[in-house]
């Protein structure tokens, strides 16, 4: 979980770095826009990763799904990691809707990492063993 967030970190400063250069309308390092695009690629993976390993390790202890409000806030995540990718790789001057998409569903993951930080928290203290 620490690579995603460290990821969607990464994520904002070059996003930032992007916006910031276009809004003063300077020309843009070659770099940057592959560095979000490649960290953009890894939380993509990440969060699958995370998914997998969440949803073998819950139905291997449990033996089925849903057993706090972790699932809903890691599949909303989830959601919105890969609504992002789409619509940041549709950002063209033809669609500006789509930068509008990729900015609005990057500020509500910020919200949706809080939440699956903290019903991951949760879940995690119920596999811990109890305290003497």
């Amino acid at each position: 979980m620490g690579l995603s967030l460290g990821a969607y970190g990464l994520l904002a400063i070059s996003g930032l770095t992007l916006w910031n250069a276009r809004r003063r309308q300077h020309p843009r390092p070659a770099w940057i826009p592959l560095a979000h695009r490649g960290l953009g690629i890894s939380l993509v993976l990440l969060v699958l990763f995370l998914l997998a390993i969440g949803l073998i390790g819950t139905l291997g202890h449990y033996g089925s799904l849903g057993h706090s409000w972790h699932l809903p806030a890691g599949l909303t995540v989830v959601t919105l990691v890969f609504t992002s990718a789409v619509t940041g790789w549709r950002i063209h001057p033809k669609q500006p809707q789509m930068r509008r998409l990729h900015i609005t569903s990057n500020l509500l993951l910020a919200l949706g990492f809080l939440a699956v930080s903290w019903s991951g928290w949760t879940v995690v203290q119920k596999y811990l063993p109890p305290s003497p």
